[in-house]
């Protein structure tokens, strides 16, 4: 007799408890449906994020709007970067015209046979060391730049990588349509062919 009441207060125990962690659970704000394969179901979704949730058809609009921006964005960044590095590499190389007009001006101002022969002799040696010590600087201050906006460009891309890792077929198509829409207004002077986003 006693057992079997203590069997029925700890089957009524159980049971509250149960209860009362299915209320916690199924009362909680944002939660994630995480997916390990392929869907098409945007319930309860999360983006990279818990506080990009997914709760309505108008968030999920958005959502994949926002998205095509990303992947927009990130070919805009590498058509930035492909000419910010064609400008440094032709300001290097207008290096030496630059000094060279600078030699023949002063030529043509000085009215001496004499300076104008030691001048001559004279431009070669320290425009070649002006010129190496200028095209030292640009090159040096460039490339801490560029390794900035690689760092920016490798963050940027993993972000996209994981966007796409949601294995959400909407998502999945806002990342590859803002990939293309990027390259029709950003990427005319790169080539079609070249490495994915999370590379």
């Amino acid at each position: 007799m006693d057992h079997s009441h203590h069997d029925h207060s700890h089957h009524k125990m159980m049971g509250h408890s149960g209860h009362g962690d299915h209320g916690d659970h199924g009362g909680g704000q944002n939660v994630c449906n995480m997916n390990m394969l392929f869907t098409w179901d945007t319930t309860n979704l999360c983006i990279v994020f818990r506080q990009w949730h997914i709760s309505s058809p108008f968030t999920l609009l958005l959502s994949l709007l926002a998205i095509v921006a990303l992947g927009a964005g990130y070919e805009a960044l590498r058509e930035g970067i492909r000419r910010y590095e064609s400008a440094v590499t032709k300001r290097a190389n207008s290096v030496p015209r630059e000094i060279e007009s600078q030699y023949q001006d002063h030529d043509h101002d000085d009215g001496e046979e004499n300076q104008e022969e030691e001048v001559a002799e004279t431009a070669p040696f320290f425009g070649a060391a002006i010129t190496g010590q200028n095209r030292d600087e640009i090159t040096k201050r460039a490339h801490i730049i560029k390794s900035v906006l690689y760092a920016v460009q490798n963050f940027y891309a993993f972000m996209i990588m994981l966007v796409f890792m949601t294995y959400n077929g909407w998502v999945m198509l806002a990342v590859s349509l803002g990939a293309g829409l990027g390259y029709l207004f950003f990427g005319g002077q790169t080539t079609v062919a070249k490495e994915t986003a999370c590379h």
